[in-house]
């Protein structure tokens, strides 16, 4: 019995699947925000607070369940990191809230498929997928009334698309996920 290897590029890619899905492995209190940086990379959005201290938004999306929001304290030392996209974190978003306070709590929407304008309504919906308590793959929307840019509401509903692709083949395969 002859022993297959995995092609070299494809070994890589899914050891890098694999570590984002496990998310990063910094310590709070230890690591500094160079560190950070060097795990990590360059966030998709920043925002630097009155005490000093730095918010970093590193987004796994258009696919990826997880946005983690960094927190660097004053003193340049990583404080916290977590996923955002995470139903107590939902519960931040309130109905007249701003965009910039809606990034602030759940990271940037992927651009390409996660913003509608709804004419009639004049309402712009931002859309986060994520993995709720459950393990299904769900999406958490944002509605904003599209003159004013505040919240109007919230809603989660299970990903459809996933559900109709699965039942297309019998029920075969699957919609979990893992948090």
């Amino acid at each position: 019995m002859t022993r297959q290897r995995l092609p070299p590029l494809l070994a890589a890619a899914l050891l890098a699947i694999l570590t984002a899905c496990m998310g990063p492995a910094l310590r709070p209190g230890v690591d500094t925000e160079a560190a950070v940086l060097h795990r990590m990379g360059s966030p998709v959005m920043e925002w630097t607070h009155a005490d000093g201290s730095r918010q970093l938004a590193y987004p796994t999306g258009p696919f990826g369940v997880h946005t983690w929001m960094v927190r660097i304290a004053p003193d340049g030392r990583l404080e916290r990191i977590e996923n955002v996209l995470a139903e107590e974190h939902f519960a931040r978003v309130k109905p007249g809230m701003s965009m910039e306070d809606v990034l602030q709590v759940l990271g940037p929407v992927d651009p390409s498929g996660g913003v509608t304008y709804f004419e009639r309504r004049d309402e712009l919906v931002w859309e986060w997928l994520y993995c709720p308590d459950w393990r299904r793959l769900s999406r958490f929307y944002v509605l904003f009334d599209g003159t004013t840019g505040k919240v109007r509401s919230t809603m989660s509903l299970m990903d459809l698309e996933c559900e109709r692709f699965r039942m297309g083949f019998g029920g075969i395969g699957g919609c979990g996920c893992a948090r």
